[in-house]
Parts: C-alpha cells; sequence; structure tokens
C-alpha cells in the first residue's frame, strides 16, 4: 500500500501574496465574528507590510499550497531590554485543522525569535476562544491576567492628537 506522506514547508510573503493574505485575514475574522471591522485593504496591506515593513507574514504550505498564515511583527521589552515578537494574527483554514499546523505555526515563529534573539512571543486571544486558550495552554502559554487591554481609535486617536498639539503649540 502506497501512502502519501504531505509535505509541509513555509514561506515568508512577497508583495503578489497581498490578495491571499486579505483573504486569511478576512477568514480569521469570519471565524471571530468581527468580519465588519475588517478595513484592510490590499494598497495599505502592502504599503504596511512589504513598502514599510512594519510586518511580516510566513505561510504554513501543504505540498505546495498555503493553508495557514502568521501575521508577526517587532515589538520592544524596556524590562528584557530587547525586542520580541508579537503575533497579530495566526490562522489556519478549517480544512486543514486538527493536523498540528496552528502548534506548527507557532513552533516557527518560536524559532524566528530564537534565531533574531527575541525575549519573548507574546499575542492576544479572545475571552471566548476557549478552543485556541485551551490550545495555547498546552504548549505552555501563560495567560497574562493582571494586564488590561487598552485601544483609542479613530475620532478618540484623533481628538487626543490634537490635545498634543494644542499644549506643544501654546508653549511655544
Amino acid at each position: 500500500m502506497n501512502q502519501h506522506t504531505n509535505t509541509i514547508t513555509f514561506r515568508y510573503a512577497t508583495k503578489p501574496d497581498t490578495p491571499l493574505i486579505l483573504h486569511f485575514i478576512k477568514e480569521l475574522a469570519q471565524y471571530e465574528n468581527l468580519l465588519h471591522e475588517v478595513v484592510a485593504t490590499e494598497d495599505n496591506l502592502k504599503e504596511w507590510i512589504f513598502d514599510k515593513e512594519k510586518a511580516e507574514v510566513i505561510f504554513l504550505m501543504e505540498d505546495e499550497k498555503e493553508v495557514g498564515f502568521a501575521l508577526f511583527f517587532h515589538n520592544f521589552s524596556t524590562f528584557l531590554g530587547r525586542a520580541g515578537l508579537y503575533l497579530e494574527d495566526l490562522f489556519v483554514l478549517p480544512q486543514y485543522r486538527g493536523k498540528g499546523y496552528g502548534k506548527l505555526l507557532l513552533s516557527k515563529l518560536a524559532q524566528i525569535a530564537i534565531e533574531r534573539n527575541c525575549g519573548r512571543l507574546e499575542w492576544w486571544c479572545l475571552d471566548w476562544n476557549k478552543p485556541s486558550i485551551d490550545f495555547y495552554l498546552s504548549l505552555g502559554a501563560q495567560a497574562m491576567d493582571e494586564w488590561t487591554t487598552y485601544r483609542i481609535t479613530g475620532n478618540t486617536l484623533q481628538t487626543l492628537a490634537s490635545e498634543s498639539l494644542t499644549h506643544a503649540n501654546s508653549q511655544s
């Protein structure tokens, strides 16, 4: 009996992959019931990921087909005095789940963090996403329960920025 073994590889995304990156982002947003919040376009993904190099994307490939992705970037820990990797998105297409591909993607990110001498790898997870939480805990990840995430966007961000400018101008 001839048994087929899938070939698993990783590759970094390139600019022509931008439509595929957006597809994966939308698939993840659909899973998280947040598709209505996706305003990213191919043009701004090209600008921020490839032109400004503010993030990176790796694909997990099964037999040369992209079946999972991770989007990440460097952050910095003042306490450690060195950079870390922040995982913004990790997603495996539904039909490829249960094969250990999520763990392989995280393992690849850990390898990248070690190669770059980063002090840590971190990410957020939605509180309701019990399957992912259980998975992360099984890998030895620690929930940062003593921290609360804060966010300022949109008009609030604009207002706060203008207060800084107003204060700076009044000091001149």
